[in-house]
């Protein structure tokens, strides 16, 4: 398989981007037809960095951006400073000594900090994510406007979008662009030392997965440098069908590389795997193996992401560099000395193979349970001449998903694993959502009518809104009301956390009604559904050995009015949260 050069020089615009994939060989027409049939239009607006007339995999800047890490530098963000790219020292200190020029910059600057000290989050990451998510949505100075309209930019910037006014008028008084065209030449010589270690990972990657690079109609990879940040930190979206990574780079110029390859892995392998859903919908018993693994929540809610994640860490496992030397026996090795080459070399590829098993099994370990099966599946593959894209339908098609279940069935986590590098942004609140948090807050009337609506209005999970319902009827003392709500639950619900709680409370609300042996039924049943939680098996547990009794009430009373008003679980059962998990 042949590949061209790269393009190796870019056009001085204001907006520069390299081409990094610029490979003779062309998608083929299944590669095409998969894009087409797993991206909707419906998705995420592309963010404002987005060049939909651009080449789709691309290494940029971004002076929105800047714009706003000059703002969190100028406001005490010193994250990394130690490790940063010497630019970073000297743009701060133009700002500052620009800052000390004008007393309207310093009024500017200390307003701005005020909004970034309100909007201060715990997680450091978080923090700094919420403004990287804001900068590829701004407009290009001095208009610093959001690309799109409010409610369609990424949730997590929503927070901060009230900073761009400050930003503007902050940028202007000290003449912030002047220092962007100023530095400029930095950031392109950043992006030059860049971009033959970038491209050597995407050929590389490409030629493993045998793939010419991607062609993939409307889909974008794109790096951003933005050298004010901390190196320690790379930034991951996805928004849509746009793969986007904001990277620092530090004072050897480098970034992290093997984040930025885990993006573009899932950039050239969700198509492929999204263009198989009925495939992947035998794969639903795993998600109930996965749910105490220490995995983020989408893994155990969304089978498709699951066999995505664990195909790419197999990937990364093959393709890793384990510090290992493999070199060849050389051929003019002298034949008396040929039996100890060869038994040197045959140690060093034990000792890789066992470097790559290791990796393997961690990620097991942390709840990327088929790694091993897709490990394996690419040991064969890689023995053919056969691109993944022809590949992935026998790999996928071809697993025994019974057997496969009862390999890992009984695996037993880690109790932490480390951190996604693709950290989707979260999605707005749905009314469900907000009905489960007036659940808590003991708002049972405000919980009902979003519950109601969301019923009347067809909205997706029906089986939550009738749990919640079931919880609110229960607050109000509605016990036979809230019954039919709760065996609606278990009718229309797939949730396996939903399913046992209704049951958990079914159950109690028999004991309370002096019905034990239909209690035991329930309780029973909760434990049949296994879904993996401790205060579960706890609660279901308790309900078997004892009668579950209301605050107040003996065991065998028979008093009515104490058995019309049933509560949720009390003090001394074990309880779900407001929203199953």
């Amino acid at each position: 398989m042949r590949f061209s050069s790269l393009m190796s020089h870019r056009s001085l615009s204001r907006r520069v981007a390299f081409t990094l994939a610029a490979l003779l060989l062309a998608v083929s027409p299944l590669s095409q037809a998969q894009d087409d049939s797993s991206q909707q239009a419906s998705g995420p607006k592309a963010p404002a960095i987005i060049d939909a007339t651009g080449p789709s995999v691309s290494l940029t800047d971004s002076e929105a951006l800047f714009d706003i890490a000059v703002a969190l530098n100028a406001c005490g963000y010193n994250n990394g400073l130690a490790e940063s790219n010497p630019i970073r020292a000297r743009v701060r200190l133009q700002v500052n000594q620009a800052i000390e020029q004008s007393s309207a910059a310093r009024n500017d600057r200390d307003q701005l900090c005020t909004f970034i000290d309100q909007h201060h989050l715990a997680n450091p990451g978080l923090d700094l994510a919420q403004y990287v998510s804001l900068g590829l949505y701004v407009t290009a100075p001095p208009a610093l406007q959001p690309s799109t309209d409010e409610q369609d930019l990424p949730p997590d910037s929503t927070q901060v979008v009230g900073i761009l006014p400050l930003l503007r008028q902050f940028a202007q008084d000290i003449d912030l662009h002047v220092i962007w065209l100023t530095d400029r030449p930095a950031y392109d010589a950043i992006l030059e030392r860049l971009h033959d270690p970038l491209t050597r990972m995407i050929t590389n990657t490409n030629i493993y997965l045998k793939e010419p690079a991607s062609n993939y109609a409307n889909r974008r990879f794109l790096v951003v440098i933005e050298p004010l940040l901390s190196p320690g930190q790379t930034n991951a979206r996805i928004y849509g069908t746009n793969y986007v990574v904001v990277t620092s780079p530090s004072t050897t110029f480098a970034i992290h590389m093997q984040e930025v390859r885990h993006v573009y892995l899932h950039y050239m392998i969700e198509p492929l795997i999204y263009a198989r859903p009925v495939a992947i919908e035998r794969f639903q018993p795993f998600l109930r193996i996965v749910q105490d693994a220490p995995i983020a929540f989408r893994y155990k809610e969304d089978v498709t992401t699951l066999v995505v994640e664990c195909l790419i860490r197999a990937v990364e496992a093959r393709i890793m560099d384990t510090g290992v030397d493999l070199m060849p026996i050389p051929p003019n090795t002298p034949r008396n000395q040929m039996a100890a080459a060869y038994r040197i070399h045959q140690a060093a590829l034990a000792r890789d193979a066992a470097v790559r098993q290791q990796t393997v099994s961690n990620d097991m370990l942390s709840g990327y349970i088929l790694t091993q099966y897709f490990y394996s599946q690419l040991i064969l593959f890689e023995k053919t001449p056969v691109s993944l894209d022809e590949s992935i339908g026998a790999i996928v098609y071809g697993m025994d998903v019974p057997e496969e279940v009862s390999r890992v069935r009984h695996i037993q986590f880690f109790d932490q694993s480390t951190p996604d590098v693709v950290q989707p942004p979260p999605p707005p609140p749905s009314s469900l959502d907000i009905a489960e948090t007036d659940i808590e807050k003991g708002d049972a009337k405000t919980a009902t009518e979003l519950a109601e609506t969301a019923l009347k209005d067809h909205a997706p999970d029906p089986a939550r809104a009738n749990f919640i319902l079931a919880r609110a009827d229960l607050m109000n003392g509605k016990m036979e009301a809230a019954i039919p709500a709760f065996q609606q639950s278990i009718k229309l619900g797939h949730d396996p956390r939903l399913l046992a709680w209704s049951h958990i409370y079914l159950g109690r609300i028999n004991d309370v009604m002096q019905q034990r042996d239909q209690a035991i039924a329930e309780y029973k049943a909760a434990l049949a559904v296994r879904d993996g939680q401790p205060d579960t098996k706890q609660a279901a547990e308790d309900g078997l050995r004892k009668p579950f009794t209301l605050p107040g009430q003996s065991q065998s009373s028979g008093d009515d009015s104490s058995a019309s008003a049933p509560t949720t679980p009390s003090a001394t059962q074990q309880q779900p949260a407001a929203q199953p998990q």
